[in-house]
């Protein structure tokens, strides 16, 4: 190993893709079964999220732009995005989510464009479709470190170059090191981890930040960063 070279602890192998589709059907297609119990928080998360865009420049205010085309990773019911993107932030919105029976509430919605009905490790860009913005939250716990590298490749090959950006939104650690939940088969990752893997995907960080307010009405939640990403500049 590397002097500089972060070692890694593996959780990431004990993912399982089985285990963790049967949790999810096994999930209310509500809000309430997206965010595990804690509805309430979603509308301090959509602000957060809101304004975070903002700070990029993208959204409908003054000054600001709107995404002519997004793609959500994970979408699950659409609860992003229709209460972000399609609120403002975009014209057009394609998502991927491997669930079929969370979708079926965006079919024919105006403004949802394509429906990839499979996992991020799965998808592939069409030819010719780029993206103004790409927004993926709470759901990379599903993929291992290699698969979300290679995930990341793909977005950055749709990504307009002209203005583009990938924003990643994830629960952190809050232990210094990668946590398995056998409960979804999912990983929590460390903030160290998201950023080496960010890098090996060839990508740079131009801006993030923590979600404020999740921890309201009861709600003991892991902290939230959101993490603004465009493709490193070439040497």
């Amino acid at each position: 190993m590397a002097d500089n070279e972060t070692p890694r602890n593996g959780v990431d192998a004990l993912i399982s893709r089985d285990e963790g589709r049967r949790y999810w059907e096994g999930v209310d297609a509500t809000v309430n079964g997206m965010l595990g119990g804690f509805p309430h928080v979603s509308r301090v998360d959509i602000r957060g999220s809101r304004n975070f865009l903002a700070k990029l420049g993208i959204g409908s205010k003054p000054g600001q732009r709107i995404a002519a085309t997004a793609l959500e990773g994970g979408a699950g019911i659409g609860r992003v995005t229709k209460g972000l993107l399609l609120d403002g932030v975009a014209q057009q919105v394609d998502v991927i989510e491997p669930i079929a029976k969370f979708t079926s509430q965006l079919q024919g919605k105006p403004g949802v464009r394509s429906i990839f009905n499979m996992g991020l490790e799965d998808w592939q860009p069409t030819e010719g479709v780029q993206y103004d913005l790409i927004w993926v939250q709470w759901c990379v716990g599903h993929l291992t470190d290699e698969q979300l590298a290679q995930f990341l490749v793909r977005c950055t090959s749709a990504l307009n170059p002209d203005g583009g950006v990938i924003v990643v939104k994830e629960n952190n650690s809050s232990s210094g090191r990668d946590e398995f939940d056998n409960v979804d088969s999912s990983v929590t990752r460390d903030d160290g981890t998201f950023r080496r893997i960010f890098t090996e995907a060839g990508l740079q960080l131009i801006q993030t930040e923590l979600q404020k307010g999740l921890n309201v009405a009861g709600a003991s939640l892991l902290p939230v960063r959101m993490y603004a990403l465009k493709p490193a500049q070439s040497k």
